[in-house]
């Protein structure tokens, strides 16, 4: 019949003339249309185009979908330094405040509360900095020489910050910062592997 042969090829195709291959109820029948909710029949468009299959970005030849330490590194810098610099101030603040506990409220107490604020701050941003300067070249220097990343580079990158950190404390300063650095980096990567090792301990109990 002229009428239904006409049905197939209308649409907004049609409607704008551009004369596009329509599709009718029954086409689009057998489309599956997974990650995505159902066409109209009326839209002049396959939607088999319209399901992404492939990833959202275009990575260049060779480069990881996750950053590295080395991209890593500055952030883990500039954040520890941020954060030292805050809770420092904040400590500062407290400190000051219980010095000057006995003194009116004056220009020389807010000054040496100020003063309090800015050495505490400085010093905290100073030590937490330098602890995480230490870890991102040691973790940088072990992913190169071992030529993988994986949750070793970590523990063994802090352990060596925690060494060397300590290393001016003599044989049991260094044992010291070792140990505290193995501990803290350890618990990291249990926290980063918690949901892996429990879907392991899930599937073996299976």
């Amino acid at each position: 019949m002229e009428g239904s042969g006409n049905s197939k090829g209308t649409g907004l195709g049609g409607l704008f003339g551009t004369g596009g291959v329509g599709y009718s109820n029954a086409d689009l029948a057998g489309v599956p249309l997974t990650g995505m909710s159902p066409l109209s029949p009326y839209l002049n468009l396959d939607p088999r185009y319209l399901v992404q299959d492939t990833d959202e970005f275009i990575l260049p030849t060779g480069a990881n979908k996750t950053r590295g330490r080395f991209e890593l590194a500055f952030f883990t810098i500039g954040g520890c330094c941020m954060t030292g610099a805050a809770f420092g101030a904040l400590n500062g603040l407290r400190l000051g405040l219980k010095e000057t506990q006995n003194m009116a409220w004056s220009k020389p107490r807010n000054v040496q509360i100020l003063n309090m604020v800015t050495r505490q701050g400085a010093l905290w941003a100073n030590t937490l900095g330098s602890l995480a300067l230490l870890y991102s070249a040691f973790g940088v220097i072990i992913e190169k020489t071992r030529g993988a990343e994986d949750d070793l580079n970590t523990i063994a990158a802090g352990t060596l910050t925690g060494m060397l950190y300590k290393s001016t404390g003599g044989v049991r300063g260094i044992a010291r910062g070792g140990i505290a650095g193995l501990t803290l980096t350890g618990l990291y990567a249990l926290y980063n592997n918690w949901e892996h090792m429990k879907d392991s301990i899930a599937g073996q109990s299976l």
